[in-house]
């Protein structure tokens, strides 16, 4: 049993303790087959590490074949998205003293779309779904001489949308894309919203009528999953919710 935080030794006025990390690691062999198992690191760490510190401790003082990515490392590029005890994180912003140190913390690759090696998958299934929707803003006419404007009530209506850092927590947490490949997935619905909603967009009937396929936005089944794993907050499922009565009422 790993030592708790208020009986942890000190490192000067810093608190350390022990845990164990849990990692699925998925190996690929050249005859396309892949050694998956769970291998277990023993780390000494402090309270303010984050799971992507103790990845790091591994793969730079345990094991350098540790594979996994990230890259800004303060909840922005949304590279370091995984399973951490069962739920999607961003590895850089789950600090380890708000899990149970007492008990092994797992970390895994997210689901639903293919594993490449480790804790990394293949985001290009996720991307094809995002590029379909068409997110950039689309406008007829000549090229304006200045900038187009917003009030603050027409930005405030897909503010929240804006927020999106395509991490694919909210997709990959969703159990309708883990069973269905084909299905947009709520990231390709939250930005398409960004820009339905957008004053200064002509496209929103074009992106109204792509989620209109059978794998759009009518196979959400409404479960909150993506809400909750989102690392920014975006209430996805409301989204979602606001795309589908602009298909019915044709208003947005």
């Amino acid at each position: 049993m790993s030592a708790t935080i208020e009986d942890a030794p000190k490192v000067g006025s810093v608190p350390t303790f022990t845990v164990t990390l849990r990692v699925a690691r998925h190996l690929p062999a050249d005859d396309g087959t892949a050694d998956t198992r769970w291998d277990e690191f023993q780390l000494q760490v402090h309270g303010t590490d984050r799971v992507l510190d103790a990845l790091h401790m591994v793969k730079w003082d345990q094991d350098g074949s540790l594979t996994f990515r990230r890259s800004c490392a303060h909840g922005i590029c949304g590279s370091d998205a995984m399973r951490i005890n069962g739920r999607n994180r961003l590895a850089c912003k789950t600090l380890l003293k708000d899990l149970d140190p007492s008990k092994p913390i797992t970390v895994e690759p997210i689901k639903g779309l293919p594993v490449i090696k480790d804790l990394v998958v293949d985001m290009e299934p996720f991307f094809a779904s995002y590029r379909e929707i068409m997110p950039f803003l689309i406008t007829t006419g000549n090229e304006p001489t200045k900038e187009r404007l917003q009030s603050a009530e027409q930005r405030a209506r897909f503010d929240d949308t804006t927020k999106c850092i395509l991490c694919a927590s909210c997709t990959s947490s969703c159990p309708v894309f883990w069973t269905d490949g084909q299905y947009f997935g709520p990231a390709a619905i939250v930005n398409a919203h960004r820009f339905i909603f957008d004053s200064r967009d002509e496209g929103g009937a074009q992106r109204l009528e792509i989620l209109n396929d059978k794998e759009g936005v009518w196979r959400c089944r409404t479960t909150f999953n993506c809400t909750e794993a989102c690392p920014r907050g975006i209430e996805v499922t409301k989204a979602i919710q606001e795309v589908k009565r602009a298909m019915i009422t044709r208003a947005f």
